[in-house]
């Protein structure tokens, strides 16, 4: 493992250890030279390949000819920020373990560890690469839509960026909420060479994979949105049995009406803006009469699902769903005014309506009196007949 130059006479060691520390003596003609050969070696748990929140520990360790010196150790991370890690030492100074706070996918990078020691002088610079797998998206994010609307999910993997070299799996669930079942949708793999391979795994959730071109993106096109295909989406990355995770939570809104259809004059109608799921408390729904007064605005409630509007006239009507004061999505619905014909024909059938019913009253009425008078005449002829045989009872003793 060591070579000397002919010409320069250095000695160079290779794959240096720990075991290699000590005094090296070159001896020509009558001159001696002596060197002490100071040896550092720094590891990383997991061979420097984490996942987000995973928490990394480093290793250092010394040897040399004379006794260990006590070192004032100096980490920067991947943007060149000093990290605090905690400190164990033992009593030889041999060994001193560093541990490392929870990592993100933004730690990726080359770290630099910084030995100092005042006696012997050291100033030794050892840099280490993290690689942290996991998503650029927020592990939970939330995404609004209305009925009808077309939807794509994105989940954005670092693995290209970050040069991973190791394979590993993954898949996407969808489930309508927490305690519910969930329900595969997709499988991936990705090799050690950076090649994605994916597989439809749902029959009965309808859904397409758009055209990507990124390899590093899982994605799912939603072409007509349901009011239940709301829920959370959630894609897994799994890499030698520790799993990480991220979430899209789609919320779907809808608008209805109560009644239906046309809007007669004079009539009441209920218009009825619902989202699947409950809102955040910075986030709210609220009715707006467009191109109306202020007055024309109908809020809900903290947590609310759904907002009612009472309309008498017709025009257009806007649901819109606010979040931090931001405009998120919003769906209209048309309130058109009946023709004359039909407030005619409502109203007439409201009069005939009327009729009918006090026609059946009073029909009513009149069958319970006859009804009453027929049950008077019986009980008269029967109280007649009794009497009759009475008398004719007596005259037959006399």
């Amino acid at each position: 493992r060591s070579e000397i130059n002919p010409q320069s006479k250095h000695l160079k060691v290779f794959d240096l250890r720990l075991s290699d520390a000590g005094i090296y003596t070159c001896e020509y003609d009558s001159e001696i030279v002596s060197i002490s050969l100071h040896v550092f070696k720094l590891t990383i748990s997991l061979d420097g390949h984490f996942l987000p929140n995973e928490v990394p520990e480093l290793t250092l360790m010394q040897n040399s000819s004379h006794a260990p010196p006590d070192l004032n150790i100096t980490l920067f991370n991947s943007k060149n920020n000093i990290v605090r890690p905690k400190l164990l030492q033992d009593k030889t100074r041999q060994k001193y373990i560093l541990k490392l706070k929870q990592l993100e996918a933004t730690d990726n990078g080359t770290w630099m560890c910084h030995i100092h020691s005042d006696s012997p002088l050291i100033n030794q610079n050892i840099s280490f690469d993290v690689k942290v797998l996991g998503f650029q998206n927020p592990d939970l994010e939330r995404k609004y839509a209305t009925v009808d609307s077309t939807v794509i999910l994105s989940w954005h993997l670092n693995f290209q960026e970050i040069k991973w070299k190791e394979g590993f799996t993954g898949q996407l669930n969808w489930k309508q909420e927490e305690s519910a079942t969930a329900h595969e949708l997709l499988d991936f793999s990705v090799t050690a060479r950076g090649e994605k391979h994916e597989t439809k795994k749902s029959s009965h959730f309808r859904f397409e994979k758009p055209e990507s071109k990124s390899k590093s993106t899982v994605e799912v096109k939603l072409p007509k949105v349901h009011f239940n295909h709301s829920g959370q989406y959630q894609c897994q990355l799994a890499y030698n049995r520790r799993y990480v995770q991220s979430k899209i939570e789609l919320v779907v809104m809808k608008v209805s009406a109560n009644p239906v259809g046309p809007l007669p004059r004079g009539a009441t109608m209920t218009l009825i803006c619902q989202v699947s799921r409950p809102l955040p408390s910075n986030a709210y729904l609220y009715w707006e009469h467009v191109n109306r007064t202020q007055m024309d605005i109908k809020k809900s409630k903290q947590h609310e699902v759904k907002v009612e509007v009472n309309v008498s006239a017709a025009g257009l009507w806007s649901c819109h769903l606010i979040e931090d004061n931001d405009r998120k999505i919003s769906l209209n619905y048309p309130v058109e005014e009946a023709p004359v014909w039909i407030s005619y024909v409502v109203i007439g059938t409201s009069i005939g309506g009327s009729i009918l019913v006090f026609g059946l009253a009073c029909l009513c009425i009149v069958s319970s009196i006859s009804w009453q008078r027929r049950r008077q005449r019986v009980k008269r002829m029967a109280r007649a007949r009794q009497y009759l045989l009475e008398n004719k009872t007596c005259h037959c003793q006399q």
